[in-house]
């Protein structure tokens, strides 16, 4: 016999369990969404750069903000990962990290109120670095929350919602450059909103339901694949290379010059924006076909980019629509080296090694970082021209590289 009781009370749990993940499932999709804007307020890539050389700061400064940024997102992650997993709801690392990213951009906008040349170039550098590190601490613990929160078949509808919500108030924003404006004044308030973006976030995100976990210890990180295994050993450099793409822009925005007006910058946002929808669709099919072609090609085509900036910025080439369209076809290859690397390196590592091989990836490149932002503030001492050549024979050697690595695909 069935049990009407039984029944009733187990539809009763159903319907509660499915309200209760629709409700962190919205919530999911506002803070990510607000966050996301916030990153595209706050891009060390183009607008802190247009503001560091605005405010008369080093060149060196402006090339250091994208290897500041991304190698203090990546280096601290294993070290935080203990203190993640011992944490019975992981929410509040997020939160913390939103927080942190919150103040860290309050102190970048009020920068250049009191502060010009050098002197605000070390206050929005520090302040980027506790910014990166804050963001490792999302990084870190945000699958970990989903994956808790939300059903396996709606978490990609979270993330992709939040991705084009933030790319359309990204090509607002960038509209607003182009209609008009001059000085730091509306940049500096552009961060401070990315700030009060990244408060609202922390504040929609402490509402979730996590249920909560045991308290874990996180496993110690096997080194052995880095001398092991060769064709991990060849991702990572090939993937060290082509950081050149993620490093280079900063250096574009030097060749453009800051001037008074805005639209320049606003046009370059654009671009980037634009890059951005086009590519994450483009590169992720033909990443399902053969990750380490599209590495290749997206490292030959950015080199190619690289090398047309350098030339304008040689010949004083400089105004209307060349600049962005190079920076479109350096950030669609950008987006190329993201999609590709992040499946090549699923499709690569052991099944049941996955989080060693991410986790040992993450930490040689936030190094690699360090070292390829380095060599372009050694090579900016000849100008923002020797830099991009310099990137340009880095991303070129990656790409040829990339033709080298293992077969993954079938």
């Amino acid at each position: 016999m069935t049990d009407p009781a039984g029944e009733f009370f187990e539809a009763v749990t159903d319907a509660e369990a499915s309200e209760r993940e629709a409700r962190n499932g919205l919530r999911h999709m506002l803070a990510l969404s607000l966050s996301k804007i916030a990153d595209g307020l706050i891009d060390p890539k183009l607008v802190l750069s247009w503001l560091l050389t605005a405010l008369g700061a080093p060149g060196w400064m402006a090339g250091a903000l994208v290897p500041v940024r991304e190698a203090g997102a990546l280096l601290p992650q294993l070290a935080l990962a203990g203190w993640v997993r011992r944490m019975p709801r992981r929410k509040w690392a997020w939160i913390v990290g939103a927080s942190g990213q919150c103040g860290a951009a309050l102190v970048i906008a009020a920068a250049p109120i009191w502060l010009d040349g050098e002197a605000a170039g070390w206050v929005i550098l520090a302040a980027l670095a506790v910014l990166a590190v804050s963001r490792a601490a999302a990084s870190v613990s945000y699958k970990d929350v989903l994956g808790k929160t939300v059903g396996a078949g709606r978490r990609g509808a979270v993330t992709g919602l939040a991705g084009s919500v933030s790319a359309a108030a990204v090509i607002a924003f960038a509209l607003a450059l182009m209609a008009g404006g001059q000085g730091t004044g509306p940049l500096a308030l552009a961060v401070a909103l990315a700030g009060a973006l990244w408060l609202g976030a922390a504040l929609v995100f402490r509402g979730l339901d996590e249920p909560a976990s045991p308290r874990a210890v996180a496993p110690a990180i096997d080194l052995s694949p880095l001398w092991r295994d060769a064709g991990f050993r060849r991702f990572v450099m090939v993937r060290g290379l082509l950081t050149a793409t993620a490093l280079a822009p900063p250096y574009l925005v030097l060749i453009a010059g800051t001037g008074s007006a805005l639209s320049q910058l606003g046009a370059l946002v654009l671009a980037s924006a634009v890059a951005s929808l086009l590519g994450s669709y483009v590169w992720g099919r033909l990443s399902d076909r053969s990750s380490r072609h599209v590495l290749a090609i997206a490292g030959l085509s950015g080199a190619v980019a690289l090398a047309a900036g350098a030339a304008l910025g040689a010949v004083g080439k400089t105004g209307g629509a060349a600049l962005p369209a190079v920076l479109f076809a350096l950030m669609l290859a950008y987006h190329g080296v993201r999609q590709a690397r992040s499946t090549y390196l699923v499709d690569m590592a052991p099944e049941e090694a996955r989080a060693t091989y991410a986790a040992l990836a993450n930490t040689a490149i936030g190094g690699l970082l360090l070292l390829s932002g380095a060599l372009g503030g050694v090579l900016s001492a000849w100008g923002p021209v020797a830099a991009l050549a310099g990137f340009a024979a880095l991303s070129a050697v990656g790409g040829l590289l990339a033709l080298g690595l293992p077969r993954t695909e079938g």
